[in-house]
């Protein structure tokens, strides 16, 4: 492990053992009002907010609309290696990419979406459709991020988040990719989702999000309490690569525990075959007509601190069987390392700030390139 991640695990260390004192000495009744936020944000991005009563921002005949998203300007310096307006591990130690120091600024993560109810013959009928400005480029450019109608509590059909991914216990990160080692894509399909009190079932038949001629199945079991979560997701399909299908198969099991006021432990484990697209790595689902074994991990820990302040680390990895080429270099391990805070001014204005620790392997030379990132973000929520 190189100095810069013994540097950040040890502020990570003093810092849970700080928020965890300050932790017992908060009222255990108190309810969280980040804790909420984060709960309604969760519901919203896996589709599952409840429907609309016709109590909308603004009704179209017989359909309520409620228009949502956030404002959000980011201001980042990379140390060595520039990333772009995301903490892209994959731009660590090209030779492209090598700076003294270099500042950007972005608005693109800014996002608008509009949520609609129907009552019908059926019953009741919801839609979403959210945009945001990461186009392709660099460019700020409208890009499609959901697009999805809901029949009913069961049935959804369109673009939404993948039934593999562990949404519900993603990371918390300020920048917008989040740790390596967790599933992330957006893909058109159809799942059927039925729930018994806390337990949860979903099916899913999806597009892939690399290149397939076969539909992607997946299901998942999720169980979520006040205190206690769990999950475990599996995925099977094909990917096309070299002109021949290679089978992607694996699964997912995540977690999370909050064992006192404020407190938040969470972890992902990741792994199977060819899953390197699904991944923020997005290591190569084959190489040389081989399927490309992969595992991946997420830990996190977060803290409330009073009303107004929130503060986490999060550490992910990745590693390969085989390395993945990119630009002049080949890596088969990927390491990310986010420490940090967020300040409510006020409900729907945040300030945040975040150090964030990239590592990168060169398989070749066998050497282990890292680069920092600090960045500081203000986001206003409607």
């Amino acid at each position: 492990m190189s100095k810069p991640r013994h540097k950040l695990l040890t502020v990570a260390a003093l810092t849970i053992g700080t928020t965890g004192t300050l932790a017992q000495a908060q009222d255990q009744g108190t309810q969280s009002e980040l804790d909420a936020l984060r709960a309604r944000v969760e519901a919203l991005e896996a589709g599952s907010e409840p429907a609309s009563t016709g109590g909308g921002d603004f009704s179209i005949g017989g359909t309520s609309v409620d228009i949502y998203g956030y404002l959000k300007a980011d201001f980042y310096y990379d140390t060595d290696f520039r990333q772009g307006d995301t903490a892209f591990p994959n731009a660590i130690g090209e030779p492209a990419n090598a700076t003294d120091g270099s500042f950007g600024a972005t608005a693109r993560q800014s996002r608008l979406g509009f949520r609609t109810s129907t009552d019908t013959g059926i019953g009741n009928v919801s839609g979403r459709l959210e945009l945001d400005l990461f186009g392709s480029g660099g460019t700020a450019e409208l890009r499609l991020r959901h697009a999805s109608v809901q029949l009913g509590d069961n049935w959804l059909i369109g673009q939404d988040w993948t039934n593999f991914m562990p949404l519900s216990q993603y990371p918390t990160t300020v920048e917008f990719n989040g740790p390596v080692g967790i599933a992330f894509a957006r893909v058109p399909q159809i799942r059927y989702t039925h729930s018994w009190d806390a337990l949860t079932f979903s099916a899913s038949i999806e597009e892939n999000n690399t290149t397939s001629d076969d539909p992607t199945f997946t299901s998942a079991l999720s169980y979520d309490t006040d205190l206690f979560s769990a999950r475990v997701a599996g995925l099977a399909g094909t990917v096309r690569t070299g002109g021949q299908d290679i089978d992607q198969s694996g699964f997912t099991l995540s977690g999370a525990v909050r064992p006192w006021a404020g407190g938040l432990f969470q972890a992902t484990y990741v792994d199977g075959e060819a899953l390197g697209p699904l991944l923020i790595g997005a290591g190569n689902a084959a190489v040389g007509g081989q399927a490309n074994d992969v595992s991946g991990y997420t830990l996190e820990f977060r803290q409330d601190i009073g009303e107004r302040w929130n503060v986490g680390i999060a550490y992910g990895r990745e590693d390969y069987d085989l390395a993945t080429s990119t630009g002049t270099l080949a890596f088969d391990e990927l390491e990310t390392i986010h420490l940090n805070a967020f300040y409510k001014v006020t409900d729907d204005l945040t300030f945040s700030a975040e150090y964030f620790i990239g590592e990168r392997n060169d398989v070749a030379t066998g050497r282990t390139f890292d680069s920092d990132r600090i960045q500081l973000a203000v986001q206003l929520n409607f």
